[in-house]
């Protein structure tokens, strides 16, 4: 399957797929989109261990690896700082007691008339989350069908609570459904850009696959370790997130073992 094709369907209907459940089954539980989320947290850090970190030492060194890592994981806090000099926030980092909050979108549930500036930073802080799982899954794709197959049926069914995530604040904001929706598949759209990126860059040679892959597992592994995993524990004032973050971990290895 086209490598662009899937990077549309782990995104855009991956994304899409949240917001219709949430329509469909309702918008208010956060504990229950924690638990989807971690458990989708504990599959990326499996694919970035079993599968992307193993691949880039096998193209390179450890060297470029430890490059694409730190240079993964700095783009998306640099990313996040700026979301957050956006926001109200200031650019100081803080734990949030909700996914509207964690998404930078507080004001959408209690101000309905600040509705068109929180769902247009959310789409954006959403937006930039996918850029890095496209550019895995362009690499990977264009290295080797069948990793890319792996990483855009791991991303479409991480990104399937973030639909959830990104939807539920929209609904509670006062959007219909379709809106809402439509939004959130919009948000998902930009896994594809980073898709188109990485095939870009993993034609170039073995160097640029390997630092391309580095820089996908460090980005994924800042934002499951650094934010989704302790969001979802304040979230859901358990440890249940960490069960299913394992519990996912578990579940992506084997997912991938099986693949391979």
């Amino acid at each position: 399957m086209n490598i662009i094709l899937m990077s549309v369907l782990a995104g855009v209907v991956g994304m899409g797929l949240g917001g219709v459940l949430t329509a469909l089954f309702g918008s208010k539980n956060d504990k229950i989109i924690s638990i989807f989320l971690s458990f989708s947290g504990g599959v990326m850090i499996s694919i970035s261990f079993v599968e992307l970190i193993p691949e880039a030492l096998e193209l390179s060194n450890v060297m470029v690896l430890v490059i694409g890592l730190f240079a993964g994981a700095v783009l998306v806090w640099a990313l996040h700082y700026l979301m957050d000099n956006i926001s109200r926030s200031g650019g100081k980092s803080k734990m949030h007691e909700t996914f509207a909050e964690f998404f930078h979108s507080d004001d959408v549930i209690s101000k309905k008339s600040k509705m068109l500036r929180s769902g247009l930073i959310m789409l954006f802080a959403i937006g930039l989350h996918n850029v890095p799982e496209g550019l895995a899954m362009g690499a990977a794709g264009n290295y080797d069908a069948r990793l890319g197959l792996t990483l855009a049926i791991i991303i479409g069914l991480h990104n399937i609570p973030e639909g959830m995530a990104v939807s539920a604040p929209l609904m509670l904001g006062g959007l219909s459904k379709l809106k809402a929706i439509s939004i959130t598949l919009i948000a998902g759209a930009t896994t594809v850009l980073g898709a188109v990126i990485g095939v870009i860059l993993g034609s170039i040679s073995d160097i640029a696959v390997a630092l391309s892959f580095g820089a996908a597992a460090g980005a994924m592994l800042y934002v499951v370790l650094g934010e989704i995993i302790p969001q979802s524990i304040v979230m859901s004032k358990d440890r249940i997130p960490t069960i299913f973050a394992f519990l996912g971990l578990v579940v992506g290895t084997a997912f991938t073992v099986v693949l391979h």
